[in-house]
Formats: structure tokens, C-alpha cells, sequence
């Protein structure tokens, strides 16, 4: 490093030199007052923090720490709300493909997960994902998914391609 260049840094913070003109690790400056050394609690009456340290006098705050959420002894508000809704243990999150993520793909012929992967549209085989018609598609495709939308179906077959559910080839092939 050139010292122009150490002395420049060096010109927009407090001085962080080691003997000389070395850098004292990090050559961007640290500008003065942005540092704070941390409160030093209990260190005699003279400091104003010492004694209780800032806790006040006696209370279950000054012994120990009190959980979060705690009231008191009173019903706290988490059990005092109705709880709402369920969580369907059925419920299956499909990863959404546009079909213009496939038109700017320039994806052609059969189309199924390890395409999609290879082509870094989808993130792993394995991961269930839905074709919806946002976007429009010019060339006859062949597209195996775990769905679609309705509007993605009918753009598909309009430019001359088929769909297929990868659920429905796995029962044929069992």
C-alpha cells in the first residue's frame, strides 16, 4: 500500500497508527466519538453506577431476570387471546413457474423437474412446483409438473404442446 494512500484514510478518523506510518489493521477509519466503551456497573458509589448498578433497590428486577412475557402472576396476553385457525397437516406449498420464466428460458420439447434444474428455474428435483400462465408461450412444449393453472393449460395447448402430472406417471409406473 502506498503511504498517500494510508495517509488518506488515516485523515478522516482518529489516528490509527502503530509506530510510524504502519497501519494499525484495518486501514478504513473509524471516525472519532462512533465508538463507545461499554457501561462499567458496580465498581464503588463514586462511579453513580456502583452498588445496585442501576437495578434500583431490592424487587425481583434487581435479583434475577424475569422471562419474557411474564406479568406479573397475571394471565398473560399470549394466554388470554382465542387462539385462530389450524395448520392442515395436508396443506403442500408449490413453487410457482411462470410461463414466461420458461419462454426466456428457451426451453423446448419435453420439459420435466431435472430440466427445470439444470436450467436453474427450479432449486431441487425433488421440490413440488406449479406451471401458471403469467406470460405467454411461442413454441410447442412438453411440460410434466405437479401443476397448473388453468390459464397456463390452455396457453400450453393454444401454441400446440401437452401437459402431464408428474403424480399420475408415477402411479402408471408403479
Amino acid at each position: 500500500m502506498s503511504k498517500e494512500r494510508i495517509k488518506a484514510a488515516l485523515a478522516f478518523g482518529k489516528e490509527r497508527t502503530e509506530k510510524g506510518d504502519k497501519p494499525a489493521g484495518n486501514i478504513i477509519p473509524v471516525p472519532a466519538g462512533s465508538t463507545k466503551n461499554k457501561k462499567r456497573l458496580g465498581r464503588g458509589i463514586g462511579s453513580k453506577t456502583g452498588k445496585t448498578g442501576g437495578r434500583g433497590s431490592k424487587g425481583q428486577y434487581a435479583r434475577n431476570t424475569v422471562r419474557r412475557g411474564f406479568e406479573g402472576g397475571q394471565m398473560p396476553i399470549h394466554r388470554r387471546l382465542p387462539k385462530r385457525g389450524f395448520t392442515s397437516i395436508f396443506h403442500k406449498d408449490f413453487f410457482p413457474i411462470n410461463l414466461r420464466d420458461i419462454e426466456k428460458s428457451g426451453l423446448t420439447g419435453n420439459i420435466d423437474a431435472k430440466i427445470m434444474v439444470e436450467s436453474k428455474i427450479l432449486d431441487k428435483e425433488s421440490s413440488l412446483f406449479k406451471i401458471l400462465g403469467t406470460g405467454e408461450i411461442t413454441k410447442a412444449v412438453h411440460i410434466v409438473a405437479d401443476g397448473f393453472s388453468a390459464s397456463a393449460k390452455e396457453k400450453i395447448e393454444k401454441a400446440g404442446g401437452s401437459i402431464k402430472l408428474r403424480s399420475e406417471l408415477a402411479s402408471k409406473e408403479a
